[in-house]
């Protein structure tokens, strides 16, 4: 990690709500400017490792989950280190210095990273805190098997393109006092392909692709969060000439229980105790994510007590131990007496004195008398 432990956000001066279009297009412009080969800053290295890691967190959406939560430490602990790319990020740097059409084939056409695929599914929040296996239904594009993914049909004549002379991309050089830059650009008289297609191929119009319907299955961990998105590398539509398939990312929603009301990895709920069962104490059934547990509550218990059921929690994501449940004594004053009932009550309030309301002894109060 970076040692001055900068703000991400503030690293590539975007709001904490920004989207992913708006951090690679923060993360592009900086890496531009701080690369130690521009740069002639003494710590251009440094910077643009910070950049890098910064984009490397927020790029990621369980990363991210986890710095806004808990900050670097909540990176640290869970397990995370920079400098850990996929194929996905490592395009995003080189692109931001030699342009998007860096994996170009041989002949010049472009082998096109596959789009990605957004998806969503809900679960309960009890199998929220357990983990959870869940089928996903999605369109997808595939290769079209007629062309295979050429989208020229089969046995039509194809000619080299006279504009880009088969390359299917156009370069203009400009020079400044960096050096020379090559900005690339598609071929607009080709597409792209370096090829002019006399047919296109009838089953996908030409386009190479086919869209399938598709179910994949997904292992929801458990103490996943509302809102966090799960990542299937190489599931997404298929790329362009053969290039990587994206990606397909699943949005997981939680719903609400009830019962229960989450907070981080702690778990809160309320038990109602009558008036007589908080004077006499009573036992009482709890239900918890693991099932229903038995509370034993003394007499006297107050309104307003909290018991905390400790490692009853939900679970930490991808970390160790769970956060605890706390549950809040409610006493349930009746609102409608019968007479006898009202006769009761009075009889037992003439016959109450000091004592009959005097709390126990608190935690000082013990320690001094066994001092004294």
């Amino acid at each position: 990690m970076a040692t001055t432990e900068r703000d991400y956000y503030e690293v590539l001066g975007v709001d904490r709500d920004a989207d992913d279009a708006q951090l690679k297009k923060a993360f592009r412009g900086l890496a531009r400017k701080v690369h130690p080969d521009v740069s002639g800053e003494p710590d251009a290295d440094e910077r643009f490792k910070e950049v890098v890691e910064a984009y490397e967190v927020l790029a990621n959406s369980e990363t991210r989950e986890l710095y806004d939560r808990y900050g670097h430490a909540g990176l640290k602990s869970g397990g995370f280190r920079p400098s850990q790319f996929d194929l996905g990020n490592l395009a995003d740097i080189f692109s931001a210095f030699f342009g998007d059409d860096m994996f170009a084939s041989a002949t010049g056409q472009r082998r096109g990273r596959g789009g990605d695929i957004a998806a969503e599914v809900e679960i309960e929040l009890v199998e929220a805190a357990l983990g959870a296996a869940r089928e996903v239904p999605f369109q997808v594009a595939v290769g079209c098997a007629r062309c295979t993914g050429s989208g020229v049909e089969p046995g039509s004549d194809v000619q080299r393109c006279p504009t880009c002379r088969g390359l299917g991309r156009l370069q203009h050089v400009s020079r400044s006092a960096f050096g020379e830059f090559v900005r690339t650009q598609p071929c607009p008289a080709c597409d792209g392909r370096g090829q002019l297609v006399e047919h296109r191929c009838e089953q996908c119009d030409g386009e190479g692709h086919t869209l399938e319907e598709r179910r994949l299955e997904i292992e929801v961990p458990a103490g996943i969060h509302d809102g966090q998105r799960i990542r299937i590398s190489g599931e997404g539509h298929a790329g362009a000439l053969g290039g990587r398939a994206g990606d397909v990312y699943v949005r997981v929603r939680v719903r609400q229980d009830p019962r229960f009301v989450r907070e981080a990895d702690h778990i809160f709920s309320t038990v109602d105790l009558t008036m007589t069962q908080a004077a006499l104490g009573a036992h009482v059934s709890i239900p918890t994510l693991d099932g229903d547990v038995d509370l034993e509550f003394g007499p006297g218990t107050q309104p307003g007590e909290t018991r905390v059921l400790r490692d009853r929690g939900m679970p930490v994501l991808q970390g160790f131990g769970r956060g605890d449940h706390r549950v809040l004594v409610n006493v349930a004053i009746p609102h409608q007496l019968t007479e006898e009932q009202r006769a009761l009550l009075r009889q037992f309030e003439s016959s109450a004195d000091e004592d009959t309301y005097r709390a126990d002894e608190g935690f000082f109060d013990k320690l001094k008398s066994a001092f004294r």
